[in-house]
């Protein structure tokens, strides 16, 4: 089994699992391996947070998945086999653009993607102006993607409930499921709206659920008991540890400007980074060649 399927196939094992396991927001080696150190089972790559650090650009369809999957390059191997399920937007096209996106993807490492129905080029989901495409035509982008024969996993997102409501909603998880999705991710559901849509498919469905700051503030959040009671096995963190990023980098900046060093902005010790990405191992691999070449 290759190392894209192995990890796939862990992710697989997530959504068949019966608790909750949380993604953050990975966009680069470092992140990864942060988020590796934190003891993560799987990690998430948002289209949005790929076009903030890849393009300087809001999330308004500007990032292609050829940019992602370049992105996803970077980060797979620090993960070092923790699963990566990764933003596909709308398949960048029709169902064979969604088809072609899919063996991108898988050759890139990425073990999942969720694959989502809205009008191309889409908005952030948390955005007002959003359309959706028909139900015929958002299954068509699931199905090539499953046809794809990959192996990655295809995780079926709807934009439809801000759009057209909650009926609409169960018609297209219906027909994602139909098509062969592993899983269906109903943007901005609340937990109501995923007992619907869980009692009206009448087949236990793993969910994904985002969790984004994007969102704002929509008060209490449910805990991990009553989110695997609904079905939900995925909560990605997409943009959390960006948001933590820039505002850190965002002070030590003001810093410099303002003092000409860093001061006492909080940030790791050089060391700490150092240990994180494998000096010592490095180090050791070098002595190690070196004694080699001298016995020859």
């Amino acid at each position: 089994m290759s190392a894209e399927g192995s990890s796939a196939e862990r992710l697989r094992e997530l959504l068949s699992g019966d608790a909750v396991v949380h993604l953050p927001g990975v966009h680069d080696a470092v992140t990864a391996r942060l988020a590796v150190a934190s003891g993560a089972r799987a990690a998430c790559l948002s289209g949005a947070v790929a076009s903030a650090v890849g393009l300087g650009l809001p999330d308004l369809g500007f990032v292609h998945g050829s940019q992602i999957a370049a992105r996803a390059r970077d980060v797979v191997p620090s993960l070092g086999g923790v699963p990566l399920l990764a933003d596909a937007d709308t398949g960048y096209g029709n169902a064979l653009q969604a088809r072609e996106t899919t063996r991108v993807y898988a050759a890139a490492g990425i073990a999942g993607l969720h694959l989502e129905d809205q009008v191309a080029p889409k908005r952030c989901g948390h955005m007002s102006g959003k359309a959706v495409i028909g139900v015929a035509e958002a299954a068509g982008r699931v199905r090539a993607a499953v046809d794809a024969r990959t192996g990655i996993v295809v995780v079926a997102r709807t934009d439809a409930l801000s759009v057209e409501g909650i009926g609409s909603v169960v018609e297209r998880a219906r027909a994602f499921v139909d098509a062969g999705a592993d899983a269906v991710f109903v943007e901005g559901a609340a937990p109501a709206d995923l007992a619907e849509v869980r009692a009206a498919l009448g087949t236990p469905v793993p969910f994904v659920l985002n969790r984004s700051e994007a969102a704002g503030s929509d008060g209490e959040v449910p805990d991990d008991a009553t989110l695997a009671a609904l079905g939900v096995r995925l909560v990605i963190h997409p943009v959390s540890a960006l948001l933590a990023a820039t505002r850190a980098v965002a002070d030590v900046y003001a810093a410099i400007a303002r003092s000409g060093r860093a001061g006492e902005a909080p940030r790791w010790a050089w060391d700490d980074l150092t240990a994180l990405l494998g000096l010592d191992d490095q180090l050791l691999l070098e002595e190690r060649y070196a004694e080699e070449v001298t016995v020859r």
